[in-house]
């Protein structure tokens, strides 16, 4: 075991150069030194005793400066050896725990269904106690791994929920030392108040307010954790091996595209200036989109481990009572955040804000925002965006009508067109982008959720489709999958916010932005001018289609609005 840990700590050793202290001291010349045969007083050098206790002593000085010099690098060696031995370690013996688990003879299939369950408990706590103690990116990995519950089983997803709250805080001293390393100046040159306690914490980075020191303005600091530059590279290496050593135990379960696309983002998601650069891009786009009350904070300025903005707060989108308490309408912020991230998607040449879970998102009452709502929906942690090609967001679109009309065929041509779906593995790639039972795509994707539904998934996702599920999601392109993981987050949303109006609101917005692009799309197709027949036939056509999902969904919203108004249950 060890000789495979150890050619890993040896590889991630730090380059910090080797000082020997002892090389350091003050060097003297020949004349300064004194001549013991010729000073005054002296009779004769030194006895060998003495001589031999000088030399001792001057060794024993190289040594103890040797260790010194070399104990960061024998501690770096140590905690290398130690963080992999943890990886390692638990991987053997889950490994392990699985094979005899699937091995076991059993009577009937609720008692291998109980072993099952029971060997998913034992490994995904093993695994947790691992996470916890190598924190770093292993603490971000388990939190993706938390929300991955349409594909881990609920033992692992439930097991890693903690680490959402775990999040480390690094020293205030460590943080001082950094900003001095990265700038060249100390954090009182920039500052002049600065919270030694961050107001916030997640699994890169924590979030600390201050003053700015020319100008008076409140900002919030967003700074590294120092500690994350010492091992990303090595805790990178030890997620690819952990993800392809159980690809070849279990290569029915293959996620090394997860471990590839956490080699692809993170980095993105270290470089706070590229973070910067994204903020200013979003900011720009919605700057002119009156329609979502988006909020994005002002960057003032960015380095790679440091991101200074404008200090802007609200509240969770999930606190319900904040929300009541403002008489901010729940429907109306799960519409905006629908909205918003629409937008992204099938705008063109719009960012997509590829990581929108709740500690992303914060909600803030504005009494004077124009329009329905009375509040701000507040945006932080642009480190992770994607583009979508446009040929990719067009097809999307007509995925998406196809899906909201129950056009199965045009469903199956869009999925191949947008991932490459063939006909085998359509219905399952259907249920994983809508989140919904196939039965209940083919009829209408807007009902109301039943728990029948829930039970039926759950029910599938046993019976083997779990397998079918992570190869189809290794095979689809990584945009996909980033698009998915937002719809997924957005969903999330949405439930969490407990709105009245169930699903039909969410998916009639959706296919407003959807409709929208196919009709830009059929525009520009448009060659010679609107007055000749077959043109002026074809942009009818598509200006009735387009306008007739917009007349859907207006009325829809107006008549939600009137049985409000008359205090009627809207989904009755």
């Amino acid at each position: 075991m060890m000789s495979s840990v150890l050619p890993l700590s040896l590889l991630f050793r730090r380059t910090t150069p080797w000082t020997c202290r002892a090389c350091l001291r003050r060097q003297t010349t020949s004349s300064q030194r004194p001549n013991f045969a010729t000073k005054i007083g002296s009779k004769a050098p030194p006895q060998p005793k003495r001589r031999r206790r000088i030399l001792l002593a001057s060794a024993g000085g190289v040594v103890a400066a040797s260790a010194v010099a070399f104990s960061d690098d024998a501690k770096h060696a140590v905690t290398a050896v130690q963080r992999t031995g943890r990886v390692v370690s638990t991987l053997a013996v889950c490994i392990n725990d699985y094979r005899v688990t699937l091995k076991h003879e059993h009577d009937n299939a609720d008692d291998y269904d109980a072993l099952l369950r029971a060997c998913h408990k034992r490994c995904a706590e093993r695994t947790l106690v691992t996470l916890e103690k190598n924190g770093s990116i292993f603490i971000k990995l388990g939190q993706h791994l938390s929300s991955l519950n349409y594909l881990l089983p609920n033992e692992w997803c439930d097991t890693f929920i903690p680490l959402q709250d775990k999040c480390p805080v690094s020293s205030f001293e460590s943080i001082e030392e950094m900003v001095l390393k990265d700038t060249g100046h100390p954090l009182s040159e920039y500052f002049s108040e600065f919270e030694r306690t961050p107001i916030g914490a997640a699994s890169l980075a924590q979030v600390h307010r201050a003053i700015v020191r020319n100008s008076g303005q409140r900002v919030a600091v967003k700074v590294q954790h120092p500690a994350l530059d010492e091992w990303a590279h090595l805790d990178l290496v030890l997620t690819r091996f952990t993800f392809a050593t159980l690809k070849r135990f279990f290569p029915e379960y293959d996620l090394t595209w997860l471990a590839e696309e956490l080699e692809v983002s993170l980095p993105q998601e270290l470089d706070f200036h590229r973070e910067g650069q994204n903020a200013i891009r979003a900011r720009n786009y919605f700057k002119n989109i009156r329609e979502t009350p988006l909020v994005i904070p002002e960057v003032l300025w960015a380095k790679r481990r440091i991101l200074v903005m404008e200090y802007v707060s609200g509240h969770r989108p999930d606190d319900l009572e904040y929300l009541d308490s403002h008489n901010i309408d729940r429907d109306e912020v799960s519409a905006a955040l629908a909205r918003i991230f629409n937008e992204m998607i099938f705008g063109t040449n719009a960012p997509l804000h590829c990581d929108p879970h709740g500690g992303n998102i914060a909600i803030r009452h504005n009494p004077s925002r124009p329009g329905k709502g009375n509040f701000d929906v507040i945006l932080y942690d642009h480190g992770l965006y994607r583009d979508i090609p446009m040929s990719l967001r067009r097809a999307y679109a007509k995925l998406w009508l196809a899906v909201l009309d129950a056009d199965e065929p045009r469903m199956r041509k869009y999925a191949y067109e947008v991932a490459g779906i063939g006909e085998e593995h359509f219905p399952l790639f259907a249920s994983a982008i809508t989140g919904r039972d196939y039965s209940v795509v083919k009829q209408n994707v807007t009902m109301p959720r039943s728990k029948k539904e829930k039970d039926t998934i759950s029910e599938a996702l046993g019976d083997g489709m779990l397998a079918q599920l992570v190869q189809l999601l290794g095979q689809v392109p990584r945009v996909i999958l980033l698009i998915l993981k937002t719809n997924d987050l957005t969903r999330s949303l949405d439930e969490n916010l407990h709105t009245r109006q169930g699903p039909a609101r969410t998916f009639l917005i959706l296919a407003r932005y959807a409709s929208r692009t196919v009709y830009e799309e059929q525009k520009e197709a448009l060659a010679g001018s609107l007055f000749w027949p077959p043109n002026l036939a074809a942009f009818l056509r598509a200006w009735s289609t387009h306008v007739r999902v917009e007349l859907k969904l207006g009325f829809y919203e107006h008549w939600l609005g009137l049985r409000a108004l008359f205090g009627m249950d809207p989904m009755a």
